[in-house]
């Protein structure tokens, strides 16, 4: 039940007041963005504050879950309902564990713990949504895929797929679920759920690929085992997927995208069918993955009742997230940062990169961290088919904790060893070392993990490059 935004709770402001000031002071140190750390503290004064919080949105709250993709269709939703003069309140810096959370909501509440917004817009890590569900009893949850990403810490599909399963079961349908139907798991994780589900997913024969690739997590059905066929297969196991045994089927969709245009490392565009509308899209950032972002948006704000032209609007001025086909212009050169973490999405990158030429065209710099957020184990980069970077003439270094393990599989993979050079795995050695060899005025390409994106940004921060990925 809503909390009365009436009633004071001296525990809730007490926790409140501590994470907004922990923030502060972290900030005014310079030790980062308070992000996290203060709903760690805000959490231990009271375990509830969660769920109060999100009981006094006005509006309720959305949780955007998924392993690719997550943190920019977050964004997209957020922008688009503040271009609808809506008031939200969003884990912007993509801090997603519960303590991201909490950090957000305290930090845009008074003290006493009054949210200064009408609707929550949160983006929750796999491992974490289960526990955020519970909390905040979200008005609508979306899913955008599952895929394979950092077993060491989150267990087999099946293991997230369980969890997903039963913290979805305990909803009911005031609960508004958009899910991805072309991925077959995400189907039979909500299946027979009493919530209200929307659909969404790709249409038509452009862009699709010949074969499931190696990498693919979901080969056979969950229901009975068979192996699954595809009318039209876009992104790892995702598409027009059906049963060779029971006969399940990806369903009628209620949001569908069609007619895609990839532009480069630009833009797409695309439209939307849903009910009896088709929506023209244009998007200031590529990739095929990113038309499933756009998708996965228009259909959780048309469903909130968004106006399509808002809708549309604000997507075509949308810019990509930190570190996700982000721009910054360093001494000279143009640097795009495209976040790596699985293999899925590395090689939809790769796939992106080399789609025009067959081969990179600019110089790159692929850094691979180990840390507790990129995960421990790194044998996942044999699942990534940088055989695609074998033929071409850029130049290709490696650096970070893991760079030497990422030289040895591009030598593997078949690129020349004249193409490549190992830098040394301190980051601000490796950054300017490789930013010389360059040429100004050229465009070059960064792709880190998640540790290692935030050294390369800390870097790019303290030149001015760019702002702290928590003010942007």
């Amino acid at each position: 039940m809503p909390i009365p935004s009436s009633r004071f709770d001296p525990r809730l402001a007490s926790a409140v007041a501590a994470s907004r000031l922990s923030r502060q002071v972290i900030q005014r140190l310079g030790r980062g963005g308070g992000t996290s750390a203060p709903g760690v503290i805000a959490q231990r004064l009271d375990p509830g504050i969660l769920r109060k919080l999100s009981a006094r949105m006005a509006n309720g709250t959305i949780v955007v879950a998924g392993t690719n993709g997550k943190t920019t269709t977050s964004r997209m939703i957020a922008n688009i309902l503040e271009s609808d003069n809506q008031t939200v309140i969003h884990n912007r810096s993509g801090s997603n564990l519960v303590r991201g959370a909490i950090s957000a909501l305290a930090d845009h509440s008074t003290w006493a713990g009054q949210p200064r917004g009408q609707i929550a817009v949160i983006e929750t890590d796999e491992a974490a949504l289960p526990d955020v569900v519970r909390d905040t009893q979200p008005r609508m949850i979306l899913l955008n895929n599952l895929f394979r990403d950092q077993l060491d810490r989150y267990g087999e599909l099946d293991t997230v797929a369980r969890k997903w399963r039963g913290a979805l079961e305990l909803l009911d349908e005031r609960t508004t679920l958009i899910v991805n139907a072309d991925d077959p798991s995400l189907m039979s994780i909500t299946d027979n759920l009493r919530v209200h589900r929307v659909t969404f997913g790709l249409h038509g024969q452009d862009h699709h690929l010949a074969a499931l690739p190696h990498a693919a997590d979901s080969s056979t059905c969950r229901s009975c085992g068979a192996e699954l066929g595809y009318h039209a297969l876009y992104v790892s196991h995702l598409g027009d997927w059906y049963c060779n045994g029971c006969g399940r089927r990806r369903p009628d969709l209620d949001a569908t995208g069609t007619d895609i245009v990839l532009h480069g490392m630009d833009s797409l565009a695309m439209t939307v069918h849903r009910i009896d509308e088709a929506l023209k899209i244009d998007l200031g950032v590529p990739g095929l993955y990113n038309a499933y972002n756009a998708l996965a948006a228009v259909a959780a704000c048309r469903e909130l009742d968004v106006s399509a032209s808002v809708v549309a609007e604000s997507l075509a001025e949308f810019r990509a997230a930190f570190g996700r086909l982000e721009r910054v212009e360093y001494k000279g050169r143009l640097l795009t940062l495209i976040l790596v973490k699985n293999p899925v999405g590395f090689n939809e990158v790769l796939r992106m990169l080399t789609a025009e030429t067959g081969s990179l065209v600019a110089p790159t710099l692929i850094a691979i961290n180990d840390l507790d957020a990129d995960g421990r184990d790194v044998s996942w980069l044999w699942d990534v088919d940088f055989e695609l970077l074998a033929e071409g003439s850029a130049a290709i270094s490696t650096t970070g904790i893991r760079g030497t393990d990422m030289a040895n599989r591009l030598k593997y993979a078949g690129v020349p060893g004249a193409r490549l050079e190992s830098l040394p795995s301190e980051m601000n050695r490796a950054l300017d070392t490789w930013i010389d060899s360059i040429p100004v005025g050229e465009k070059a390409i960064i792709l880190p993990t998640y540790t290692a994106m935030l050294d390369v940004r800390r870097l790019l921060t303290d030149t001015g490059a760019t702002d702290a990925f928590w003010k942007q």
